[in-house]
């Protein structure tokens, strides 16, 4: 059978693809080659077509800022429609997007021990970034779906990412003999609100102030996030102290990056909106 793909073929195959990642993430076995072959007598799809869907996918996950069944690696060049169908399963269900409620939940640990220490790597810059056809297709898909403001609107991951990095803070002062500042930790978000301009107050192993804004996503680690204008005036002004510690690949195995200011010099700021006053 040549030719697109029907909505009712996109949808069978992203329902199915949906429930062989919940098993992928929650670590229970399954057959990709037994789902390939019941969607084949399904959707009258051959094995290869429907392969190759599923790695559309995955494509159409990382620029939606999810996690993927890393067995099927992302191929480009896919249906516009397919992302609408994706984006329409992910409305129905909406629970996937709260860590608590996704199969296989991160969780912090209980005790502070060094099994809380965060791998932090470098940042992604210019040199080490996808080729430019699948960067412009990713980032298209991240603008029309607007995954930044999902991530920001997400309180549930957000707090459990502020979580993952306070548990990394005390792990890492502690394991450098620094319990005192390890107790000075606060969770300034939690304590206070928002309005502070970072979420954590913390510490560098020397004594000096870290303030950590946490931004987290379940993608990967060039998922856009959103940034407010009362941040980016406390990292101006506490440039020495302050950090942005983004938190990627959450769903799966955080991962973290942390940028210093000026902000200009990592990421491409965009203004999304506008106060409007009358005349």
């Amino acid at each position: 059978m040549a030719g697109d793909w029907t909505d009712e073929q996109n949808d069978a195959i992203v329902a199915d693809y949906f429930a062989m990642l919940a098993d992928d993430i929650a670590g229970r076995s399954y057959s990709k080659a037994e789902h390939n072959r019941l969607l084949q007598v399904r959707i009258g799809r051959p094995r290869g077509s429907i392969e190759y869907k599923h790695q559309n996918i995955s494509a159409v996950l990382l620029g939606l800022g999810e996690t993927w069944i890393p067995g099927y690696k992302p191929a480009f060049n896919f249906q516009a429609s397919l992302a609408d169908v994706v984006k329409r399963w992910l409305d129905l269900h909406p629970a996937w997007l709260a860590p608590v409620a996704r199969p296989g939940p991160n969780r912090m640990p209980a005790a502070f021990g060094e099994e809380s220490i965060l791998w932090i790597g470098p940042p992604p810059t210019q040199s080490n970034q996808p080729p430019p056809i699948e960067l412009e297709q990713m980032t298209a898909i991240a603008r029309k779906y607007d995954v930044a403001e999902r991530d920001a609107r997400n309180r549930t991951l957000g707090r459990a990412g502020e979580e993952r990095v306070l548990a990394h803070e005390y792990a890492n002062l502690r394991a450098a003999g620094r319990t005192d500042l390890a107790n000075r930790i606060r969770w300034t978000s939690n304590v206070d609100g928002d309005g502070a301009g970072y979420d954590i107050e913390s510490f560098e192993t020397a004594g000096n102030s870290r303030l950590i804004e946490v931004k987290t996503t379940n993608g990967w680690e060039r998922t856009p996030f959103h940034i407010t204008r009362n941040e980016l005036q406390v990292a101006e002004a506490r440039r020495e102290d302050w950090r942005l510690v983004r938190l990627w690949n959450f769903a799966r195995e955080p991962r973290a990056f942390e940028l210093r200011p000026p902000l200009e010099a990592h990421v491409s700021l965009m203004a999304t909106s506008y106060q409007a006053m009358l005349l």
